[in-house]
């Protein structure tokens, strides 16, 4: 097989090309990244050379339409992922997010590729903390910001390919993902990274608002089964019933790393800000057969606490931009 991923060099992509080694070491990987600021090559050390690593956007439709006519298959992670990116500065949200994923799809139509598209669990809105809902494939899209906005928007653009031109194409919608090489500006490397540096971390608002989280070994492996057996224009939603609210990871983290559990700030809740998520993947789980490895939450943390710690060369260069950028932006 030649696999061509989006966005291989970032946390959730990187992490998916580690794994697909491991697993699937005769598979023939290209690796496209623009290298933005979440995107770098030190996420692909240990593999780069088992892999082909291009640099370029796929804003840029004849670079993108070329790689995909040498592959049979394109996973498409290449994403702007940030909500508080985008509501300070949405274009480029609607620039990758859409225009890129418009490319994308016009190339594997031309050329009768493959192509598995990854989405977010952000694209559904959000639920109130006492519902016993959860989103399923069928739960009306309904985003709150730039970014989940784009993301909807794309997974509408695959499903008007699939039908409309044939494209052999999935969906997945996953929950938050965790776990090594995600960049300190997210939340929990950012306050695991704080509390190595002696800093207290930062918690949103009342810090009740509601996450699913799900470690990215879990995720990339979902998308693995979803590509070996997925119905083709099918949408699978991936999640490992990782409900927990801010509040508590927080104090998750500050125990696993013998702190005070109470040891942190509230800072000022930011715009739009989405109550809860949470997960239905019951269709992955039973017409796919799929499992997740971390059952548990705080198996999944501890490990990722640890990889942190012994891995600052990866994540220090980019720690002190981060900070200026949220202090600048008033979100200390």
């Amino acid at each position: 097989m030649r696999l061509l991923v989006t966005g291989g060099a970032g946390f959730i992509g990187s992490n998916f090309v580690h794994l697909t080694r491991q697993m699937f070491p005769e598979v023939r990987l290209t690796v496209l990244d623009a290298l933005t600021y979440a995107g770098t090559l030190r996420s692909l050390q240990g593999v780069e050379d088992d892999i082909r690593f291009v640099k370029g956007d796929i804003a840029d439709r004849e670079l993108v339409n070329r790689l995909v006519g040498e592959h049979d298959v394109v996973v498409h992670f290449a994403a702007e992922s940030h909500n508080d990116n985008s509501l300070r500065e949405p274009w480029p949200f609607v620039a990758t997010n859409i225009v890129g994923t418009f490319n994308l799809l016009e190339a594997v139509r031309d050329h009768d590729v493959r192509y598995h598209h990854i989405s977010t669990d952000e694209v559904y809105g959000d639920l109130e903390l006492d519902d016993p809902a959860r989103f399923t494939e069928t739960t009306a899209y309904n985003p709150s910001s730039p970014y989940s906005s784009t993301k909807g928007a794309s997974d509408l653009l695959v499903r008007a390919w699939v039908r409309s031109f044939g494209v052999r194409a999935t969906i997945s919608n996953c929950s938050n993902n965790y776990g090594p090489r995600q960049h300190v500006e997210k939340f929990i490397p950012r306050q695991i990274t704080n509390v190595i540096d002696g800093q207290r971390p930062k918690l949103y608002g009342d810090g009740l608002n509601v996450r699913d989280w799900i470690h990215v070994d879990d995720h990339n492996s979902a998308v693995w089964t979803i590509i070996e057996r997925g119905q083709i224009g099918q949408t699978y939603l991936i999640g490992a019933d990782g409900e927990k609210n801010n509040l508590d990871v927080v104090r998750l983290i500050l125990a696993g790393m013998g702190k005070d559990p109470q040891d942190f700030d509230h800072v000022v809740d930011r715009p739009g800000h989405d109550r809860r998520y949470a997960i239905d993947s019951t269709r992955l789980r039973t017409e796919l057969g799929w499992r997740p490895q971390y059952s548990d939450f705080e198996s999944g943390l501890a490990a990722t606490i640890d990889w942190y710690r012994s891995n600052e060369a990866w994540w220090r260069p980019e720690k002190d931009a981060t900070e200026y950028r949220y202090a600048t932006a008033g979100a200390i």
